[in-house]
């Protein structure tokens, strides 16, 4: 790890401009989907290594703390913990990195909080996934910019869905538009904004 963070700032110092670039491609690397290591160790286990690689959060069923040390994840028979949440304020989760949510049955909550990689993409595939369409009932969605309303309406595929908060979302332009639609489409839901 020493030898990565003296290569990282050796990189930036000699490429002040370029800084930004690095990091997106390391962040990159840590969004690579192994699908033989998602075989070998099952998809919720390999669903948190990601996740906590990128500098998320987890919580197991069962369990009410959150993981975020991926030295300290726990240990035991494959398959025993299932991911029921997911905190990724501030991470580094990219599309390229959610076929890792493909597998996950229990999933309940999500937390997208000031990731600058979260795009309309990532939630329509988040959107298709048929296990999430099933499991998911809460969603906070905030500080993201590159989401839109395209993205936010493709959440209406999410039909378990009881609790969306969207907030600070300057990429949503039809702001009402939007919610009519999404409100239309899942009435039960309950919709908290704060998008002004």
């Amino acid at each position: 790890m020493r030898l990565l963070a003296k290569a990282a700032q050796t990189a930036l110092s000699e490429r002040k401009g370029n800084s930004r670039q690095f990091w997106g491609w390391i962040n990159a690397v840590f969004n690579k989907v192994d699908y033989e290591r998602i075989k070998d160790i099952g998809p919720d286990r390999a669903a948190a290594e990601w996740l906590l690689r990128c500098g998320a959060k987890v919580r197991f069923q069962g369990f009410e703390r959150w993981h975020h040390d991926y030295n300290a994840l726990p240990t035991g028979p494959l398959g025993r913990y299932k991911i029921q949440g997911i905190d990724a304020t501030e991470s580094c989760i990219m599309y390229k990195g959610f076929d890792h949510l493909d597998g996950l049955k229990h999933l309940e909550e999500i937390k997208l909080n000031k990731c600058i990689y979260i795009e309309d993409a990532c939630l329509e595939k988040l959107s298709t996934i048929e296990n999430l369409q099933d499991s998911l009932y809460m969603m906070e969605i905030i500080s993201c910019g590159n989401v839109t309303d395209k993205g936010v309406l493709a959440l209406h595929k999410l039909r378990h869905l009881e609790y969306l908060f969207l907030s600070d979302l300057p990429g949503l332009k039809d702001k009402e538009k939007t919610v009519e639609r999404l409100q239309t489409a899942l009435p039960k839901m309950e919709l908290n904004l704060d998008l002004d």
